[in-house]
């Protein structure tokens, strides 16, 4: 898997991630906030496979 998320925009889905899984605990307290997960885990990991599948990079690394 080649990495297809640049740094910034793993920052910033990391954050959005932590921010919406937070309102599993505090907050509203809805099951929806799980899906928080998913940004979280593609910004720690670098890579995105809607990305993937649609030939997306904002990578510029790998371009």
């Amino acid at each position: 898997m080649k990495k297809n998320i640049g740094p910034a925009e793993r920052v910033i889905r990391v954050i959005a991630g932590l921010g919406i899984l937070s309102l599993a605990v505090m907050g509203p307290r809805s099951p929806w906030a799980l899906l928080g997960a998913v940004p979280l885990l593609t910004g720690l990991v670098g890579w995105c496979p809607p990305y993937a599948a649609l030939g997306i990079s904002t990578n510029k690394k790998n371009g």
